[in-house]
């Protein structure tokens, strides 16, 4: 019988080939970010987590592998961090790690957690985002003995939170982020984002009170690895709420109608807007207590509670103090530091329920006032010294 050179030749090379794909290391394509969402709900919060991680899952069956998804949580019981991920038609739950029942404000456990993300080869992606997940009030101080600024609670054996300061630290030693995002209240402070500015390409945050259900992550987590990620987040989670928005008629956490406002600061404009804030501003004392009464204050809490801060709007305040001509380039910075900001009508307050949002314009700023136990705190943030604040008494 004569062989067939022409298929014998074929099997040979068909051998090689399969032999030769046998032999070649699996490549394993790098993510294009891994987000990690802080999720802090050891108080009355604890009740949304679970909800908003369904909605994490819900968001992730329609990413493809361009996104990593950590989430830690503490409701209480006993903190985890998991990774989120997509199998066939499912998401599942992959246990990281494990901490048992923790303080969550702390800063070497947060610094923990961190690194078990960041510091992961498994979670290794071209980029990174942070969403902190909490209760909050901006840059103010917690206690009236302790100077500190806070982010988070955690009330499982006290109450702990956590110092603006300290949270610098562990952002020190996390990879840059694309964004930082505050599920919480009161975030789009332009102290605390300054203080910020190093670590991240944007800053999303609301100037007042967040929606009890907090962002909408079914919609949000398809764009979490988005080129334009920070503005995208941030008009999903708007107009999720301006859609239910009826000026707060049978308002409740599962039937949010009370509207909401965002706001995404670009980092980079930062400096620029500080050195120009300090240029503008008069050499002068300021009338601390006719600008309170006159510059919208986004705190609608009673200025007799012990819970009162006062966050006032940013360029109000500016331009109460500023002469005409100087506030165009005032203006100009402050429009470049802004990437993205709308507001319905009105927003809810637990206080003062439905309040008026005409006039705002997204960023907070402190005014001191005359019973201020906050005045040592604050001349120790970075805004206070880059702005120029000591010119106006402050």
């Amino acid at each position: 019988m004569k062989l067939n050179l022409r298929l014998l030749l074929g099997a040979c090379l068909a051998f090689f080939f399969l032999a030769s794909c046998e032999d070649e290391p699996e490549i394993v394509k790098t993510p294009k970010r891994t987000v990690l969402v802080y999720i802090a709900a050891d108080n009355n919060l604890a009740h949304f987590a679970l909800d908003d991680m369904d909605e994490m899952k819900e968001g992730l069956l329609q990413v493809n592998g361009e996104l990593k998804l950590l989430v830690y949580v503490d409701t209480g019981s006993s903190a985890r961090l998991v990774e989120l991920k997509k199998e066939s038609r499912n998401v599942v739950e992959n246990v990281v790690r494990g901490y048992g029942d923790r303080n969550s404000t702390g800063t070497e456990e947060t610094r923990e957690v961190f690194r078990d993300v960041f510091s992961n080869p498994a979670f290794a992606a071209e980029s990174y985002g942070l969403i902190y997940w909490s209760h909050a009030d901006g840059w103010a101080p917690y206690g009236s003995t302790r100077q500190t600024r806070w982010i988070g609670q955690d009330t499982g054996d006290g109450d702990y939170r956590m110092n603006i300061s300290d949270f610098v630290s562990i952002l020190k030693e996390a990879p840059h982020f694309s964004f930082i995002m505050f599920d919480a209240c009161f975030m789009s402070s332009v102290e605390v984002a300054y203080e910020l500015r190093s670590y991240t390409d944007y800053y999303i945050g609301s100037p007042t009170e967040n929606p009890g259900p907090g962002a909408p992550y079914d919609l949000i987590t398809p764009l979490m690895a988005g080129e334009n990620a920070a503005v995208d987040m941030a008009s999903a989670y708007f107009e999720h709420y301006n859609a239910k928005y009826n000026g707060g008629i049978n308002i409740s956490n599962k039937n949010w109608t009370g509207g909401t406002s965002i706001c995404v600061m670009r980092t980079s404009a930062l400096k620029q807007l500080a050195s120009v804030t300090a240029q503008v501003l008069p050499e002068t004392l300021a009338d601390n207590e006719r600008l309170s009464a006159t510059v919208f204050d986004y705190d609608q809490r009673p200025p007799s509670s012990t819970y009162y801060i006062g966050y006032f709007d940013f360029k109000q305040l500016v331009q109460a103090l500023a002469d005409e001509t100087s506030l165009v380039e005032w203006e100009h910075a402050f429009d470049e530091a802004i990437a993205f900001w709308k507001t319905t009508d009105k927003n809810y307050s637990q206080v003062a329920h439905m309040f008026s949002m005409e006039g705002t314009n997204g960023i907070t700023h402190y005014i001191p006032n005359s019973n201020d136990t906050y005045a040592l705190a604050y001349r120790s943030t970075a805004w206070y010294q880059d702005a120029g604040l000591a010119k106006l008494g402050w």
